[in-house]
């Protein structure tokens, strides 16, 4: 039955416009959105392709995605274990490089293997950090197939984003067992 299901969706041209979404804000749930959603795609056959910036520490969910590929992948660009502002203005240069060349392979693969939901997680983050120009970020939006789904993710979305966005959610804090001294625990946060 389920493959019925995933053939008729797929058959249906289900996705007829892809659209904007933003998750931003201080509050935890961002990244775990976003997964959500790919997990959601991914159950109904559309392909789903994460790329997650500044992450480079093991998480749960690359664990977890790995029995959905090829459907669903993870990719990491400029992996770090240090936060930026712990970072010395070298290693923010290298970094930024390093971020614009992975770029650059990212546009080449959506021209070539395009994905239904692309989720650019953390890419506000190297926005708001000077890692990311905007309209690099504007222009792989203007560029991509028009069914494609994108998903953008971090803190302190831009005005020009949330202008061309679709949805934009913002995660606010209200209360955090983080503020009572409780470090980030494996499998929940990470």
């Amino acid at each position: 039955m389920l493959l019925k299901f995933k053939s008729f969706l797929l058959g249906s041209g289900f996705l007829d416009k892809g659209y904007i979404q933003v998750y931003t804000g201080d509050g935890k749930g961002k990244t775990t959105a976003a997964l959500g959603l790919g997990l959601r795609a991914v159950g109904n056959g559309l392909r789903v392709l994460m790329i997650q910036f500044l992450k480079g520490w093991p998480t749960g969910e690359l664990a977890a995605i790995k029995g959905l590929e090829p459907n669903f992948k993870i990719i990491r660009f400029a992996e770090t274990e240090k936060f930026i502002f712990q970072m010395s203005k070298d290693e923010k240069t290298t970094l930024k490089e390093k971020i614009n060349d992975e770029l650059k392979w990212l546009y080449k693969e959506l021209d070539t293997n395009p994905c239904d939901l692309l989720i650019l997680d953390e890419i506000l983050g190297c926005i708001d950090t000077g890692l990311v120009d905007i309209r690099t970020l504007l222009d792989l939006i203007n560029k991509r197939p028009g069914r494609m789904e994108i998903v953008l993710t971090g803190r302190n979305a831009p005005k020009d984003i949330i202008d061309r966005a679709d949805l934009v959610t913002e995660m606010k804090p209200i209360k955090h067992y983080m503020d009572k001294g409780v470090a980030a625990r494996r499998g929940i946060e990470y």
